[in-house]
């Protein structure tokens, strides 16, 4: 594209990056019924409730034994932090990039949050993740933040070697593999969110999944299976495992109940959605190399690669601004907001839930120099799948025409 059709492109209207694709009309039936039966709660149906089908589907999708649908992925965090039966004020680290909801599912489990350093990847740091890691830490939760996956193999090395479980935070990475294998699945537990900016929408939503029968048990039971509810719970292929009736019969009447349970009406949106995943895949890879490649022609802009095993699956994209002057970067910010695009830039939005000096919930609250000097710089704008290639050379003519336009006038 010449720069003239560039500095033309930015008269056009901006597309609308904050709606989710539709629903499915397949669901369309199946919320009809539901709405004419009255039957949201999970555990009136004595089998086959959408909730329970669904995650019977979902544990398929990602190879795994077990899933519980909950109400949020903050909650499908909580509660793999309560299943793995940590003691009060456990050390859990975490790295110092990452959404407000992992520290607070982790300070709602009653444990102590350690945060490590993060690169100008979005990456965990391994040597500030290692140095942290024999400070007396019992667990570990990965944030794959925006779908970046930091190095998994050092990371679960590690961990092995000190029999330290590691929980997965997925919720920005459903459809990503490593080495081929799903990520959610490389942990002892994983974790995804069905809120509406991500891969699959239904509002609100989470799911954990593992292959430990005694971990999905507890979870299952403090989700809120009170009495025998949990009965309806079943293994791999629709199943009554041994294993796993034997972990409910083991913590029946034993564990607290949160009541973190979803809804059928959430399933049955959720469902429809399940084979539209790959699809969903492809295409937002596909855009976001598009924009990337577009970005990195700038000198302003770096845009990440992805890590050798690593094949993303991103609804978004994000890039750290280059050789820019506090104000220059400010100039930025305030010619794509007019131009109808809105960045992100993680550490210079008021009380962004992303910048880790935000989560003043926490208790001597640590300094990370790298990750601070990575988030004053890095930038997030939303892809949806849905885009065009014409939309997306919209958004991409903005952010170069901003960050060119920044940078002459500072210059001036």
């Amino acid at each position: 594209m010449t720069q003239a059709s560039s500095v033309q492109a930015t008269a056009v209207k901006a597309p609308n990056v904050h709606d989710a694709e539709p629903i499915p009309e397949a669901a369309r039936q199946a919320i009809d019924d539901l709405m004419q039966s009255g039957d949201l709660f999970r555990y009136t149906a004595p089998e086959n409730a959408p909730v329970a089908l669904l995650e019977q589907e979902f544990a398929a999708l990602l190879g795994s034994k077990y899933a519980l649908a909950v109400s949020s992925c903050s909650a499908a965090l909580f509660l793999s932090l309560k299943a793995l039966d940590l003691p009060r004020d456990a050390r859990v680290l975490i790295p110092g990039f990452t959404f407000a909801a992992v520290p607070s599912a982790v300070v709602h489990a009653d444990c102590i949050p350690v945060l490590c350093e993060v690169g100008d990847n979005y990456r965990i740091d391994m040597a500030d993740f290692e140095a942290r890691l024999d400070d007396d830490i019992q667990a570990v939760i990965i944030s794959h933040m925006r779908g970046h996956t930091s190095d998994m193999d050092a990371i679960l090395a590690l961990c092995d070697a000190r029999n330290i479980p590691v929980i997965e935070d997925a919720a920005h990475s459903l459809g990503t593999t490593w080495h081929g294998r799903n990520i959610g699945t490389l942990g002892k537990i994983g974790c995804f969110s069905f809120q509406s900016y991500k891969m699959i929408n239904a509002g609100e939503g989470g799911i954990l999944i593992t292959d430990d029968a005694d971990l999905v048990a507890r979870a299952v039971i403090m989700s809120g299976a009170y009495e025998h509810n949990w009965q309806k719970h079943k293994g791999p292929r629709g199943d009554n495992s041994a294993d796993l009736a034997q972990a409910f019969a083991k913590w029946q009447n034993q564990l607290p109940l949160y009541n973190l349970r979803m809804s059928n009406l959430s399933a049955v949106v959720i469902r429809p959605q399940l084979p539209e995943l790959a699809r969903r895949v492809r295409d937002g890879l596909k855009n976001h190399d598009y924009v990337a490649g577009r970005l990195n022609q700038s000198p302003n802009f770096h845009v990440p690669a992805p890590l050798a095993p690593e094949q993303r699956a991103p609804d978004s994209i994000q890039f750290n601004l280059v050789d820019l002057t506090d104000a220059q970067i400010t100039a930025f910010a305030e010619a794509t907001a007019a131009a109808g695009v809105k960045v992100q830039i993680f550490g210079r939005s008021a009380d962004n839930a992303r910048a880790f000096w935000n989560w003043q919930f926490i208790k001597d609250l640590p300094e990370l120099p790298q990750t601070r000097a990575m988030l004053m710089q890095a930038c997030d704008v939303r892809l949806p799948v849905r885009l065009s290639q014409a939309e997306l050379d919209i958004i991409a003519d903005i952010l170069l025409n901003a960050v060119n336009d920044a940078a002459a006038r500072a210059a001036a």
